[in-house]
């Protein structure tokens, strides 16, 4: 079980919400933790960037947006991540019906409260009543009891709480989890850089992270993204405590920085999978059944190496999860425990 001083940051900031595109207070929430770690805080458009005293010798990214709605009108509230996105996917596809239809069905009778995007001011309580695809707006729209007076652009958090349930952490760890851990490196003397990125569920993370990059990056730099890595069932979870990946939908990865990772997963004894092998594998079998094949999967690492030209290069760390995108999202505590040992050894902690 991860230490007392990780669950109850991970309890903290999980109450706090971080809705794509309206992520304001949650940096603020985060620069607070992290300065009281001896952390220097520093806020772009878009990013947060934290750095201890050598911040060149290892750098982290997370994303920290969730999944949550947006008022657009008198009582109507549409699904964030696809307004912020422009209604696109993250490989900017118009968004398919079918997967609207699969987020509708996720959150039906949650509870959700409004907040102030800036300072989080909480501006009251409601509940998902049901939802639905609108054919002529080619959106979700959310139909909610609670939150009649709330005004257009108001973000609309899920009531959240961290849950421990048969040695599995669960919540909306997507991926609040990681943001914790990297916060909590600062607690056991973390000397490089942590990047805390918004709108990655939008699509939209690693345009702020190249930026950053082309004004202050070296000549190359290698990161280590890290996030939650969905599985279909828990058996298929828990085969390993840590993903890695060789490559993603948009790019390959930095080879040196993926080996790195598989020689220090086997001498600390932490079972791994490649996740790019894992799909390919899923894939074969899809094949054989006459379905087609599902995505490698878009990560924020994939999609700055693709746009960056060698200026950033890396691999990612991730944490197996089921039930993905939802408020149920669970990872096992022994795959929390690796990532955060993973974590600290990378940085040679």
């Amino acid at each position: 079980m991860p230490n007392n001083d990780f669950i109850d940051l991970l309890k903290l900031l999980v109450r706090a919400p971080s809705v794509v595109g309206a992520e304001h207070s949650f940096f603020r929430v985060l620069q607070r933790e992290l300065e009281e770690r001896g952390a220097n805080v520093t806020w772009y458009e878009g990013l947060l960037v934290a750095q201890g005293s050598d911040p060149f010798s290892t750098m982290f990214s997370a994303h920290i947006d969730r999944h949550g709605l947006v008022c657009t009108g008198p009582n109507e509230f549409q699904y964030a991540a696809f307004v912020s996105a422009n209604r696109t996917d993250l490989l900017n596809n118009s968004v398919s019906e079918e997967l609207m239809t699969k987020v509708t069905e996720r959150f039906n009778h949650e509870e959700i409260y409004a907040y102030e995007p800036w300072s989080g001011v909480y501006r009251g309580k409601g509940t998902i009543k049901s939802s639905y695809v609108c054919e002529f707006r080619n959106n979700l729209i959310f139909e909610t009891e609670g939150l009649e007076g709330v005004v257009a652009g108001t973000p609309i958090a899920f009531k959240d709480q961290l849950q421990i349930v048969e040695n599995r952490l669960e919540g909306q760890l997507d991926n609040v989890i990681s943001a914790a851990a990297l916060v909590h490196l600062f607690d056991h003397g973390f000397k490089g850089t942590a990047f805390f990125t918004a709108q990655e569920e939008a699509g939209k993370s690693w345009r702020y992270l190249l930026e950053w990059f082309r004004r202050f990056g070296g000549s190359t730099n290698r990161l280590f993204v890290v996030d939650t890595s969905p599985f279909p069932n828990l058996d298929a979870a828990n085969e390993q405590l840590l993903v890695l990946r060789e490559k993603d939908a948009n790019a390959t990865f930095n080879k040196e920085s993926t080996k790195l990772l598989e020689e220090l997963c086997m001498k600390n004894n932490i079972s791994y999978l490649y996740k790019n092998r894992y799909v390919e594998n899923e894939n074969a079998k899809r094949a054989e059944q006459g379905l087609p094949p599902s995505s490698l999967g878009s990560t924020e690492l994939g999609r700055i190496i693709a746009a960056s030209n060698g200026l950033v290069d890396g691999t990612t760390i991730q944490i197996p999860t089921i039930g993905y995108h939802t408020m149920h999202e669970s990872a096992a505590v022994e795959s929390v425990d690796a990532f955060l040992d993973m974590l600290k050894v990378v940085s040679n902690i």
